[in-house]
């Protein structure tokens, strides 16, 4: 009875270790797959990381002094990029103010007919600056999450991988130990 019961949960350890290390290569193939299509995107995109006096400012130079001048290919420079480059130059462009402020602005004055049509011309300018801006950003952060992703994807599968070969060890083990309890169980008639 015993070694039944051995045999039972050993054979179930190994479809375990089996179920794992399909589970492994999916995940394992899913990072490549993530990996390689944010790599293709972003060598698309042609994006030199900007170096020397572009990154001086202290609010971009720590984010950036180490991709300086690098091809963006990963989605940590996209996010170095999008977060530490676009959005404070558009912070300084705008004073500080969103897409929004600057837009409900925009649309305020272009409503009156004595507005100083210089100021209704930089604000149309800046509201496009910071739609563009947003817009930049937002596909690079798209980037930096899926290449987020597959480095998780990658962690799972080295999990999965391990968990594979410690229930592949513990099946065999206790294979092993159902042979021995067999040999010394008493024969019933």
């Amino acid at each position: 009875m015993r070694s039944t019961l051995d045999k039972l949960i050993s054979y179930l350890g190994l479809a375990l270790a089996g179920l794992l290390l399909v589970g492994g290569g999916l995940l394992l193939w899913g990072a490549n797959f993530t990996n390689s299509n944010v790599t293709e995107q972003l060598k698309q995109q042609d994006i030199t990381m900007p170096a020397g006096p572009a990154i001086e400012d202290p609010l971009i130079k720590p984010y950036l002094e180490k991709y300086a001048g690098q091809e963006m290919t990963t989605g940590d420079q996209a996010k170095a990029f999008a977060e530490h480059y676009i959005k404070v130059h558009m912070d300084k462009s705008s004073a500080g103010r969103t897409y929004e402020d600057v837009s409900g602005e925009f649309i305020e004055l272009s409503k009156d007919p004595n507005a100083d049509q210089t100021k209704v011309a930089e604000l149309g300018a800046l509201r496009q600056s910071l739609f563009m801006g947003n817009t930049l950003r937002g596909l690079l952060l798209n980037a930096y999450a899926f290449g987020t992703m597959a480095k998780i994807m990658t962690f799972a599968s080295i999990a999965a991988f391990l968990g594979a070969a410690v229930m592949a060890l513990l099946g065999l083990l206790g294979l092993q130990h159902a042979k021995k309890v067999a040999t010394h169980e008493p024969v019933r008639a």
